[in-house]
């Protein structure tokens, strides 16, 4: 009797959703929470979803399906700093698939003094997720949340594998990976970092997203943050990211609330626009790798480096390392044609330590195009 009582009043919220019906945090903290302890049926956890996304998900709603994340299936870490600390990531689901701008974005603005918490997954949609190629560049992507801590802490980057279950033990990895469909959920699971940082360049798949996803973001703790959303060059197709082959728009919140709506152009920044296809996935997660450390050593193409760069700009905007984003961007392409972006990943590797050393140092020896061995890796 408990259990049809249950099932009548979750199939109660499903039908006041499809009215149109929005919900209060409480109430959808609540119904995620039995979503998460799988206390309902496959179709009941479906139905809702699908739900949610087709009224439009409220910050509300947002905000409750995040609650009930951190309090029921994050292993939580405080990492007691003193500068900001920064997140750089997106929902995924965006149509236009790229290169991974943000692992190489996050590295660069580590390198240029940012102390950066990612909170990534593998790719449930390709083969070339933050975590795959990370993994496949010597980070440890099955650590514990106290290891990554120390890895924020002693050289300023560290990865949250958001699909393994020493990040997120209940449920998570099993909700998200069968859905093809932008959701609350998308939104509501990369929000919920175990280090719960304060600053945030945040990607979004619809711009529609911007303004709810900022006030949910001022609503769970963020000080100040850049929400951006880009377009290509017809301004149909987006991506969770700053973009450099169309405008972008942004949506900014500061810590006295305050807050700005703006649309970005390269040429803004001073950079040239390019085509899609110069930044475009290519599914192949060892092409992937091999990009990445070419980003990385200033030896890719210009259309990749300018693009990571606008957005490490971001980041370091964003944690007040940079007055603005053109300055920013001079300051990336300084750094990563200085060699300290490579030399951060492998300070990184060093102390977030994973299985894909020798692979990935082999095939740095290849890529990056300086001829010096063990350049990202150190020798063992």
């Amino acid at each position: 009797m408990e259990n049809e009582t249950s099932l009548r009043r979750f199939g109660e919220m499903i039908q006041r959703g499809l009215r149109g019906e929005d919900f209060s945090r409480s109430e959808c903290r609540a119904a995620f929470r039995e979503i998460l302890l799988n206390e309902q049926p496959d179709l009941h956890q479906g139905a809702f979803l699908a739900v949610l996304t087709a009224k439009g998900a409220t910050p509300e709603e947002i905000a409750g399906a995040w609650e009930a994340i951190i309090e029921l299936d994050t292993v939580r870490v405080d990492i007691a700093l003193d500068e900001p600390l920064v997140e750089n990531c997106g929902t995924g689901m965006d149509r236009l698939k790229t290169f991974n701008i943000s692992s190489a974005a996050a590295v660069v603005a580590a390198a240029g003094g940012v102390c950066v918490a990612r909170h990534g997954a593998r790719g449930l949609t390709s083969v070339c997720g933050t975590v795959d190629l990370l993994e496949a560049v010597g980070i440890g992507v099955d650590c514990g949340v106290d290891a990554v801590a120390q890895s924020i802490r002693r050289c300023g980057i560290g990865l949250f594998n958001g699909t393994s279950a020493r990040i997120h033990p209940r449920a998570l990895f099993r909700i998200l990976a069968p859905i093809r469909f932008g959701s609350i959920l998308n939104i509501a699971a990369s929000l919920a970092s175990p280090c719960r940082p304060s600053h945030a360049v945040r990607g979004v798949y619809s711009a529609e997203l911007l303004p709810t996803v900022s006030r949910v973001m001022q609503a769970i703790g963020y000080q100040r943050a850049l929400v951006v959303h880009g377009f290509d060059g017809r301004g149909e197709n987006g991506m969770d990211e700053l973009s450099t082959i169309g405008e972008s728009v942004v949506h900014e919140f500061h810590p006295d609330g305050r807050e700005e709506r703006y649309t970005l152009a390269p040429e803004d920044v001073g950079l040239r626009r390019a085509a899609y296809a110069d930044i475009a996935a290519t599914g192949n997660l060892r092409r992937e790798t091999g990009r990445f450390l070419k980003v990385l050593a200033g030896t890719a193409a210009p259309a990749c480096i300018d693009i990571t760069c606008l957005n490490a700009a971001a980041v370091l905007y964003v944690a007040g390392k940079a007055a603005d984003l053109k300055s920013g961007v001079a300051r990336c392409r300084e750094i990563i044609h200085s060699g300290r972006a490579l030399e951060k990943l492998r300070q990184w590797a060093a102390v977030q330590r994973g299985e894909g050393r020798p692979a990935a140092k082999a095939l740095l020896d290849r890529t990056a195009g300086d001829g010096r061995p063990g350049t990202v890796f150190p020798r063992r």
